[in-house]
């Protein structure tokens, strides 16, 4: 481990992209302060900036992974562009969640569906996708399953998560991503569809 340190990030990222996850846990321990401080900076809210912070570096993992990072010495910056477009899209969706014209006669604000009572049909949908849902993560190996649980079901952050199962945020990070393609690809195989 005293090795990786003196490393250079370039070298580090061709680590981890070959398996060495201590390689990752490194540049996340060298970047995560000025990463974190720069999310804050901008959306002035700890709780959104660590879900911003979190998805920054499962977003570096899943690119790494898939081996589309080509950014060859140039990390630090490519991970603040990773967390930048993030900011920029969850602003984009506030935004447009909170935005509507009431101008045109044509909208009526009111009759939208999610204002309406669910249909019998819309409850029976709803029931059979949390059924498919609760198959599909029972199906994961547990160390994924854990996760996935702590993280969308009991709203943990990726460090607690790291802290209680005595793996590293990398570790904890790896299997949340493992996770949602496992359950993509069972949903796939299934022929399971789990939206409306």
């Amino acid at each position: 481990m005293e090795d990786l340190i003196n490393l250079s990030d370039e070298k580090l990222v061709m680590l981890y992209a070959d398996g060495l996850n201590q390689a990752f846990d490194i540049l996340v321990e060298k970047y995560k302060d000025k990463v974190y401080s720069y999310i804050l900076h901008i959306v002035k809210c700890e709780d959104l900036a660590d879900d911003l912070f979190q998805e920054t570096f499962v977003k570096a993992i899943m690119t790494i992974n898939q081996g589309r990072y080509t950014e060859s010495g140039k990390f630090l910056p490519w991970i603040y562009r990773i967390a930048h477009n993030l900011i920029i899209d969850t602003f984009r969706q506030e935004k447009s969640v909170n935005t509507v014209s009431s101008d045109s006669e044509e909208i009526n604000i009111l009759n939208r569906k999610e204002l309406c009572e669910s249909t019998i049909e819309d409850s029976l949908i709803t029931e059979q996708i949390h059924k498919d849902i609760k198959n599909i993560v029972n199906a994961l190996p547990q160390s994924q399953r854990d996760v996935l649980t702590m993280r969308y079901y009991k709203n943990m952050s990726f460090k607690e998560i790291a802290d209680i199962t005595n793996v590293s945020i990398n570790t904890a990070l790896g299997r949340m991503r493992y996770a949602i393609m496992n359950m993509r690809r069972i949903a796939e195989e299934n022929n399971i569809i789990l939206t409306m």
